[in-house]
């Protein structure tokens, strides 16, 4: 019987889930989940402030969301010293990233990334007919030089960039940013991912410069403001990047209740460094847990802590299945050069102390 089809894009398209959540082990294996430090979500939790102006805000569930995300755009243009018109809210980064590739990027054109980078922007490339142009990370660093030169030589219409960097938390300063987006063709778009910003070292952001035409940036409110359920991201930069979206984007994406939170907790900056304290001593917690057990701690940017389990990509695949059989959920790089480590998230106390209980025993099922 004939069927509607596909498009042919989409008919060579694989289906998948770019990440294994948590609820899915649950459902596999019958273990319960008692330490969630697998998806860099914040497990100190949001302000106090979005709480009750959640909660305050239930009643109106009926009403849809504001279509301009008026409020929130205004807020965030005031604490990012720019206008209105040169911040777009999104459904969370992830969704901005399909926006972002729907603009530019038309079947076979070239998109420049790095090799274990962040899997969702390539899944969006992909559903858009792009030609994916991997490019090796240089240690724990995404390689700025190798991927500019990589830029030049493909004429490439985008070039996406971590910084801080996921899943390996490593960092570039300010400066090499800045340079590495000089080098680039003039027609080719840097997406910065900012998401780990506001848990960076002081100069790794570069200044804010909405005049370039060609830089993107992508922040969110699902790492240190702790709303990653709620889905709500920013992308950030010249007008005419900006405006671009509205001929796109879905205008009822970002819901009622993520922008509420996101104003709330946007405006308790107080918390917010509350919260990036805390993460820098779970961090410490979780190096401090590695190193008692043999294991190499990375230095991290980030809400998580990239862990090198000083074998192969297998025997730290076998660590993740141990941990999760202990109800420790984490997640790993799984790019040959970076998959013999294994990635854990911050978390409150109570989290890590199952961390560091089930760690040696992991690690020895593991062989």
């Amino acid at each position: 019987m004939p069927v509607p089809p596909f498009t042919a894009i989409v008919d060579d398209l694989p289906e998948t889930v770019p990440f294994v959540g948590p609820e899915a082990l649950e459902r596999r294996s019958g273990v319960p989940i008692r330490a969630r430090l697998g998806a860099n979500e914040s497990g100190f939790g949001p302000s106090p402030r979005v709480i009750a102006a959640l909660a305050e805000a239930a009643p109106d569930l009926w009403c849809y969301p504001d279509p301009e995300n008026h409020d929130l755009r205004t807020a965030l243009a005031q604490h990012l010293g720019i206008a209105p018109d040169e911040v777009v809210i999104g459904e969370g980064i992830d969704g901005l990233m399909s926006l972002v590739v729907r603009l530019f990027i038309a079947p076979g054109d070239v998109v420049v990334t790095s090799l274990g980078g962040y899997p969702t922007f390539n899944y969006h490339v992909a559903g858009f007919g792009g030609d994916l142009q991997l490019v090796p990370y240089i240690g724990r660093h995404e390689d700025l030089e190798a991927l500019a030169a990589r830029a030049r030589k493909t004429q490439a219409r985008m070039v996406y960039l971590a910084n801080p960097d996921n899943p390996m938390g490593s960092h570039w300063p300010a400066e090499s940013v800045a340079a590495f987006a000089a080098s680039l063709p003039e027609t080719c778009l840097l997406l910065l991912d900012e998401a780990y910003g506001e848990t960076a070292p002081t100069g790794t952001l570069p200044p804010i410069d909405t005049s370039l035409p060609n830089v993107l940036r992508l922040r969110t409110f699902s790492k240190a403001y702790g709303l990653a359920g709620l889905r709500c991201g920013y992308a950030f930069g010249n007008v005419r990047l900006v405006r671009a979206f509205e001929r796109v984007r879905n205008h009822f994406g970002v819901n009622r209740q993520a922008q509420i939170a996101a104003l709330a907790a946007l405006a308790d900056q107080t918390y917010l460094h509350q919260a990036i304290a805390a993460i820098a001593r779970a961090r410490d917690c979780i190096a401090d847990i590695a190193r008692d057990n043999g294991l190499q701690a990375l230095p991290s940017a980030t809400n998580f802590v990239t862990v090198d389990c000083g074998r192969d990509g297998d025997y730290a695949n076998r660590v993740l299945g141990e941990l999760a059989q202990r109800g420790v959920f984490i997640r790993k790089p799984m790019t040959p050069g970076l998959d013999h480590h294994i990635r854990i998230s911050v978390g409150p106390d109570t989290e890590l102390d199952i961390l560091a209980a089930a760690l040696p025993e992991a690690l020895q099922g593991a062989g």
